[in-house]
């Protein structure tokens, strides 16, 4: 089948141009205010402005929650597409820190009970944010190369791990207490200046590679770790997260047009339903490159080598 839906969830941070642009559906996820009001969160800022939201977080950041979208929403939407007559592939945020997956693929199975002859898939991403967004880009521009839905699922699951991450998150706090980052215990993401250089790990979670002081040199090593795995930069587009880091991601944007050359590069915001979990320190630069190796040695000693040469 080559007409298909792609569909994601909210934690994919794909704006409404976006979604347009590459025709991806998004589901909404689920967020608690302070308040005690739940409200249904797409990504884009309807309820509050980026600076609202980040400055109530900080101030209140046990005073928000965050769920996906549940079986019965994404079941919903996954009947809208196979009555029109499309198959639907959803790709999710990582098992490793939701629900969603499992949802999903609850909500896959009512629909097949239902109608067996319906072509309905769940890819779990192993990734959150952007990362998530750009690997529905990428099952988009292969739905309109006339890949069918078998052969896009099959890529999705045979190269999701070649989705990097290169950036740092000057506050460990929120990823710390909400289980998205590996050794927790270790972090030191508030000391004055220091930037932990983190990356995706094999399982979907974050894990801190290294750390260095100052944003000149957490740059430096950005560049050069991105260097040392990214596979033909000119052919791609790249995304920079920013949850309040917005004059750093501009900086870093640049950096990376200027030596790696690619096809564009986009500064995203990070909405509520993952900034909620992210916090306001990310700036970070998502593209495909080489797989990551399973207990990410390769990529620490590139850090580190990167780190030993300042």
């Amino acid at each position: 089948m080559s007409n298909y839906m792609i569909l994601t969830d909210s934690t994919s941070d794909l704006s409404d141009e976006f979604q347009k642009e590459y025709g991806i559906e998004v589901l909404p996820g689920h967020v608690v205010l302070p308040d005690g009001r739940e409200i249904l969160q797409y990504p884009r800022w309807e309820h509050f402005t980026k600076e609202e939201f980040y400055k109530s977080l900080k101030k209140d950041p046990d005073g928000y929650k965050t769920s996906p979208a549940n079986v019965g929403e994404i079941k919903a939407k996954m009947e809208e597409a196979v009555k029109a007559g499309l198959g639907v592939v959803m790709v999710t945020i990582s098992s490793a820190i939701s629900g969603s997956p499992d949802f999903a693929r609850q909500a896959m199975n009512l629909v097949k009970e239902a109608t067996p002859e319906a072509e309905v898939y769940v890819v779990d991403s192993l990734r959150f944010g952007p990362a998530l967004g750009l690997m529905c880009m990428y099952a988009s521009m292969k739905r309109s190369g006339g890949a069918t839905l078998k052969e896009t699922v099959d890529w999705l699951e045979a190269n999701k791990c070649r989705f990097h991450q290169a950036g740092w998150l000057d506050d460990l706090t929120f990823v710390a207490k909400k289980g998205r980052l590996t050794h927790a215990k270790a972090f030191f993401g508030t000391l004055a200046g220091v930037k932990p250089i983190g990356e995706f790990d094999y399982n979907g979670l974050t894990t801190v590679l290294g750390k260095t002081t100052g944003a000149k040199a957490a740059y430096e090593v950005l560049l050069k770790y991105i260097e040392a795995t990214i596979e033909e930069p000119e052919d791609q587009i790249i995304m920079i997260a920013e949850t309040f880091r917005l004059p750093q991601a501009e900086a870093y944007k640049t950096m990376i047009e200027e030596k790696f050359h690619p096809k564009a590069v986009y500064i995203q915001n990070v909405y509520p339903s993952c900034g909620v979990n992210v916090g306001p320190g990310l700036m970070a630069a998502y593209y495909v490159g080489r797989p990551i190796s399973k207990d990410l040695s390769e990529e620490r000693a590139i850090v580190e080598s990167a780190l030993s040469a300042k």
